[in-house]
């Protein structure tokens, strides 16, 4: 389907249940009297209980975190958040970009949590599993309220997007990265624009993320790249160039992932490739399984992120070498927690 990162609708593997979940979330996240818009792409109004998430998996890298929406009109065929779409009685395929959770209370849920005598700062990411700035932000501005939230708090903030939007929230920002509360990761897959379309279709050119890397370092606003995830004998040779790129353009470091596809994602990738580049197809998924132990997932905490073998250690080595070449001695700075306990005790005045 043009346009889209998925091209099919896999079967949801709680297909007894589908509907039973759909009318159960609907019922108790849902307001009653709202109508889910008739369009492409359909937004569901929903008010789920809580917003905070404590995140369990060790080798993520974020304690917490908070997602205004789910599923993601950004449609990128390897996103590992598709298989989240099913627990709400949709599919990982088509419905994951075009039916899209929208949390209208996103806002006081997390004042709620964050003004609450028991909780102790500690940073929250926004985007932890579908992207805080896709296309819908733009007219909904949830996130953008999120943010003004954390700055009224005085709380730490990460976030991690693939879209150019969040220049659109620079004025916030400045006012966190003064008191050292934000920290931006960008996600980079490749330079290419044409790799960039056909993995990830509805997001921000590489033109507009390398200007916003530009703009945020610009504004001394901390930001770093996330070259996630590298697919073999797609994006698997560009990481010194990349690398390169976004050192100049004052980006502060890189992080990187190893594809995996998990659950669905497994045959919507699957099918995407043949379609897409049918060359490679078959060289691309038997690396894909060299990395993993002969499967095209690997869901062992420790080596699922960045895999094992010849080609994940040859990975390894060239983002080693690149840091060392290109971010030797940049490092981004610890988020400020101590903030926002002095402001629930009331010894610092914002207005």
């Amino acid at each position: 389907m043009y346009g889209r990162g998925a091209q099919l609708n896999v079967s949801n593997r709680f297909d007894a249940y589908e509907h039973q979940l759909r009318d159960d979330f609907l019922n108790h996240c849902a307001k009653e009297g709202d109508e889910v818009q008739n369009s492409k792409t359909v937004l569901i109004d929903t008010y789920p209980k809580t917003i905070v998430n404590k995140v369990k998996s060790p080798d993520v890298g974020m304690g917490y975190s908070l997602n205004p929406y789910q599923g993601c009109e950004h449609g990128c065929v390897y996103c590992y958040a598709r298989n989240s779409h099913e627990y709400w009685g949709y599919n990982a395929g088509l419905d994951f970009e075009q039916k899209i959770l929208v949390k209208r209370n996103a806002v006081s849920l997390l004042e709620k949590k964050i003004a609450s005598k028991n909780w102790e700062a500690k940073p929250i990411v926004l985007s932890g599993n579908t992207d805080c700035y896709q296309p819908v932000e733009k007219k909904l501005k949830i996130t953008r309220q999120l943010l003004q939230t954390f700055l009224r708090y005085k709380h730490p903030v990460g976030i991690i997007t693939k879209n150019a939007l969040v220049q659109r929230d620079m004025d916030v920002l400045k006012d966190l990265a003064t008191d050292n509360l934000v920290h931006v990761n960008l996600s980079i897959t490749s330079l290419d624009e044409e790799t960039r379309r056909i993995l990830e279709p509805r997001t921000a050119s590489i033109k507009k993320r390398l200007e916003t890397i530009e703009k945020l370092s610009s504004a001394d606003i901390p930001v770093s790249v996330m070259m996630a995830p590298i697919i073999p004998s797609i994006n698997s040779h560009e990481i010194m160039p990349l690398v390169k790129e976004i050192s100049e353009r004052g980006a502060l470091g890189v992080g990187y992932t190893i594809v995996r596809l998990n659950g669905a994602i497994g045959a919507i990738f699957t099918d995407w490739i043949k379609k897409a580049l049918p060359d490679r197809a078959n060289k691309v998924l038997h690396q894909i399984e060299s990395v993993h132990g002969g499967n095209l997932n690997d869901s062992r905490f420790g080596t699922r992120m960045k895999g094992e073998g010849e080609f994940a250690n040859q990975i390894a080595q060239q983002f080693k070498i690149a840091k060392s070449k290109y971010l030797n001695g940049r490092e981004r700075p610890v988020l400020n927690c101590d903030l926002h306990q002095k402001f629930k005790d009331g010894q610092l005045k914002l207005f």
